[in-house]
């Protein structure tokens, strides 16, 4: 089994600079959660507001001129923020909020690049009182359709050339009020459609005091769309009480200290990029590199060395892309202000663990939580032995365990559905509009992850697959049924099946199947239609990297696509029972 494949990475003693994280078993054994709401700061009223607690805490502490944002665009462009910056920035788009008349509970969506825009703009949201959500930046039309539909976002920051993508689909949204428009290039300014705002007058005329709008601990604070096997994504909701786990996992998982640099990969659309991009590291009291470009093994290593990062946190296709340039290429850069490298997402494969000792002196230490679960549950530790492959341990506070079907904990070794005990600080608290959806996630008071893993005699977890057919390529969840809903609107498909297939850099790809209506025949030219035509739907990253044309598709006798024979059939594995499957 994977559990015994590669040794255990040994950890040093550290003499003086020692992990936050000293002793793992006495600090999980005297754990209590109130423990570390004494380390964050409480509204006077006794309320909690996350961007408080990432912003303007650390301004009424006295540090406000602490640089908070490096950023780097993609064309070369830096601007630096500080935390005092950061809160009158915020300030000033909750008064733009205000003024617009959105109220607390509204939903503001921002569907934007890594420009520091979007970050004003998601915090200013939480000063007042609403629920934001960012979108992916690579998302398509439909995509960014349904999420705003879905959540009745009265308001959507945007960006110009992401404004002009999804132009059709604006109309069709009658909930949506106010469309803001961020434009970093003033010199190439073009008129707005008409009704949107635009994001620079309004900011000008705000002031860049507010006061922010009572929130409770229970009160929504973010929301992050995740996909599942039918139906269109749901939208999981987090409380501002998520604050108090960012922060503890921040310096726990990742080891943040206050002097730290820090640099997070992750888009701000994933839950990663605000839990993480975040909530985490400003809680924390970090400076945080964010920087506008996609991966360029030399760039993401240049930027590494320019801004003399102490803690890195990435993926692990991004680790898999890293590998491919060698591990010569990291040693030219100087890398020796790093000191922890973490990785999430997806497993990460022990070989990739080991390749960071040779590359970077250090291995990666890999993670586990998911969209719902809302920060860090288990992982490998700064101060820990890491078993290569293996999630780690889980984070004090957090009980998880290995359950059956009926919901009772299985012993260590034996495989079954990863669940966790309900509740903890940063668990959602609903999907969206889909109560019994979400009540169908619990049995006997746990969460059932829909991950399968085992957990070994000496407590670490390991990841053995999924347990339903949702897709993780590069570490973005994709359901297939809206993958097989993008393909049919073609007018050529008449069905169309969606798995995934095992890659050896993004883990999965997404491979689709599809028949045709009469009329049409198989041919190269319209596979490569259909690949573009999914792409301009969906997005890159979601959409099919392979489109297989076949006559007809397996199904049950009720007429539902049997997703697990074409995978069986595509890996040439055992088809298993085909008793149900509908006759030719």
């Amino acid at each position: 089994m994977t559990m015994q494949r590669h040794e255990t990475i040994r950890k040093p003693a550290a003499p003086g600079d020692a992990p936050n994280l000293r002793d793992y078993d006495a600090t999980r054994a005297a754990f209590d959660w109130a423990d570390a709401e004494r380390e964050i700061d409480w509204l006077p009223d006794g309320g909690l507001n996350l961007a408080y607690e990432a912003i303007d805490r650390h301004v009424a502490h006295g540090n406000g001129a602490k640089p908070a944002m490096l950023w780097e665009g993609k064309n070369g462009e830096k601007e630096t923020y500080t935390y005092e910056e950061m809160r009158r920035e915020s300030n000033r788009f909750a008064n733009v909020l205000a003024a617009l008349g959105v109220r607390k509970g509204d939903r503001v969506f921002t569907f934007m690049e890594r420009v520091p825009e979007i970050y004003f703009a998601v915090f200013g949201a939480l000063k007042a009182g609403c629920v934001a959500g960012p979108l992916f930046s690579a998302f398509g039309p439909d995509p960014v359709k349904d999420r705003l539909e879905d959540s009745g976002a009265k308001v959507l920051v945007t960006q110009p050339e992401l404004r002009a993508k999804i132009a059709e689909v604006i109309p069709q949204l009658p909930e949506l009020e106010r469309v803001i428009v961020v434009n970093k290039n003033e010199r190439s300014k073009e008129p707005l459609a008409p009704g949107d705002l635009d994001y620079g007058a309004l900011m000008r005329e705000a002031s860049p005091d507010f006061a922010l709008i009572g929130a409770t601990r229970d009160d929504y604070s973010l929301m992050h769309y995740t996909s599942g096997t039918t139906g269109k994504p749901k939208g999981a909701v987090h409380r501002h009480n998520a604050v108090i786990q960012h922060y503890l996992t921040g310096k726990w998982c990742l080891d943040l200290r206050p002097s730290d640099v820090y640099w997070c990969t992750a888009d701000p659309g994933w839950v990663t990029g605000t839990s993480y991009g975040m909530s985490a590291p400003w809680t924390n009291g970090v400076t945080q590199v964010i920087y506008e470009g996609g991966f360029n093994a030399r760039k993401w290593w240049q930027i590494l060395q320019d801004y003399n990062v102490n803690v890195w946190y990435t993926a692990p296709t991004a680790i898999r892309m890293l590998m491919k340039s060698g591990a010569g290429l990291p040693q030219t850069f100087d890398l020796s202000s790093l000191r922890f490298a973490a990785s999430v997402g997806e497993p990460l494969n022990p070989e990739a663990v080991e390749w960071g000792v040779e590359a970077i002196g250090m291995p990666f230490h890999d993670n586990w939580w998911q969209t719902e679960t809302g920060g860090i549950m288990i992982a490998n530790y700064a101060s820990a032995d890491i078993r290569p492959g293996s999630m780690g341990k889980p984070l004090p506070g957090v009980h998880p365990g290995i359950i059956d079907a009926e919901g009772n904990e299985l012993p260590d070794g034996k495989e079954g559905n990863l669940a966790v005990r309900a509740p903890w600080p940063s668990m959602f608290q609903t999907y969206w509009r889909q109560q019994e959806r979400y009540d169908s996630r619990f049995v006997n008071g746990w969460y059932v992850t829909g991950d399968e893993a085992v957990r070994d005699a000496d407590g670490y977890y390991w990841f053995i697959g999924r347990s339903d057919d949702v897709i993780n390529t590069a570490g973005h969840l994709v359901g297939p049924f809206e993958v097989e809903s993008a393909l049919i609107e073609h007018p050529a498909v008449a069905e169309a099946g969606v798995i995934g297939k095992p890659d050896p850099i993004a883990m999965e790809v997404v491979k689709a199947f599809v028949s045709l209506k009469d009329g049409y025949e198989p041919s190269d030219a319209l596979r490569r239609e259909l690949t573009g035509f999914a792409r301009e739907k969906l997005a890159a990253a979601v959409a099919p990297r392979e489109i297989e044309i076949i006559p007809s598709l397996p199904k049950t006798r009720s007429g539902k696509i049997m997703r697990r024979l074409l995978k069986a059939r595509e890996l040439g594995l055992d088809e298993g029972d085909t008793s149900t499957l509908e006759e030719d």
